[in-house]
């Protein structure tokens, strides 16, 4: 049994920035992939970013490439982050964190994870 807690949601004005965090507590050798999906209001749950705990290597979606930043602390490799970069009112949503056994090339849709986070609420202002 896996646990996934979310933290660091909130709001933010466009242009800011905000860090998510997922603290992962139970059966992490079982979930080597972690990562982020979000969902907005009206929208399906989208993929956003993973990472491997083993060996680091991420994967982020295109429409936050050079914005979003995924990563996972040194001390604990199963607590990752989102570093938002350069929000926009586009990026509210609920964020939740994920996992898997292994990581998708492409990220994959959100019923290829097992686990999953209660979510985080970002909503970004204009």
């Amino acid at each position: 049994l896996l646990q996934l807690v979310e933290s660091g949601g909130g709001s933010v004005q466009a242009g800011g920035s905000l860090t998510l965090s997922c603290e992962a507590e139970g059966d992490t050798d079982s979930r080597e992939c972690m990562g982020w999906f979000r969902q907005a209001p009206g929208k399906e749950r989208e993929f956003v970013a993973t990472i491997s705990t083993r060996v680091g290597s991420t994967y982020i979606a295109a429409f936050v490439s050079g914005r979003f930043t995924i990563s996972q602390d040194k001390e604990d490799p199963h607590t990752i982050y989102l570093q938002m970069n350069s929000v926009s009112p586009e990026d509210t949503a609920i964020y939740y964190c994920t996992a898997r056994p292994k990581c998708l090339p492409h990220g994959g849709s959100q019923y290829e994870y097992d686990d999953w986070g209660q979510g985080t609420v970002v909503i970004v202002s204009s």
